[in-house]
């Protein structure tokens, strides 16, 4: 219990520091029917939202080809607005019914000549819908298994790792992820570091949970070098 206390503490101060710069907000009723943990919960969603935003804007912004493999012509914003509306798409016309996990290995099939992008984004988005029962906000009698959330994160790990591994019958690799600063040389690993807040937040949420359910998370034996995703 402690563990749990001192976790949602650093946690909710974090969250504090970050409201400073921020206007108050004005009251609203609904959070009378939330507990500490659902707001720790709401806020870990949300920021996994805007990484998983940010995610889909650089990785157009490397592979721009992807966006014109559309049935029909696209932006960046409408990507964006077809995975991140409310309520929340979870089929795609142009992918079938591949969603999450589903979706993942579409992205990574030498074969497929759709946009890699928008396939790899439904299996990252819809893995993280997924994880949280596919829902936005959480409140005092909802509940999460944080099982799927450990699940989540070390599909995250290989996502990270197929982005840099997979190739095409070429050589060359099916999505770009990494770009090179042409005054330095050196290599900009922006989505690694993106897809790395992700994993770490879903960690943490799955242990949040763990403590407070007083259940022990399976930690199986998953390398990320797996193309093999779990169940979420």
């Amino acid at each position: 219990m402690m563990s749990i206390r001192i976790i949602l503490f650093s946690l909710l101060i974090s969250l504090l520091a970050g409201c400073l710069h921020e206007k108050s907000r004005a009251f609203d009723i609904k959070n009378i029917g939330k507990s500490d943990i659902d707001m720790v919960t709401d806020a870990h969603l949300q920021e996994l939202n805007i990484l998983a935003r940010q995610l889909l804007i650089k990785l157009y912004k490397l592979n721009p080809h992807e966006l014109t493999k559309a049935p029909t012509e696209t932006t960046v914003d409408k990507r964006l607005g077809q995975l991140f509306s409310m309520p929340r798409t979870i089929r795609f016309a142009e992918l079938g019914s591949p969603y999450g996990t589903t979706a993942i290995p579409l992205a990574f099939d030498p074969d497929f000549n759709g946009d890699r992008v928008f396939a790899l984004m439904v299996g990252v988005a819809g893995m993280i819908h997924r994880s949280y029962n596919y829902q936005d906000e959480f409140f005092m009698l909802d509940e999460i298994d944080q099982q799927k959330l450990y699940h989540c994160a070390r599909n995250l790990e290989s996502v990270a790792w197929q982005l840099n591994q997979r190739r095409d019958h070429a050589g060359e690799l099916l999505l770009v992820s990494n770009s090179i600063d042409n005054d330095t040389g050196e290599t900009n690993l922006s989505t690694e570091r993106i897809l790395s807040k992700m994993i770490s937040l879903q960690d943490m949420m799955a242990r949040i949970l763990a403590d407070k359910n007083n259940r022990a998370i399976n930690k199986v034996f998953h390398g990320i070098a797996s193309t093999t995703l779990l169940p979420i």
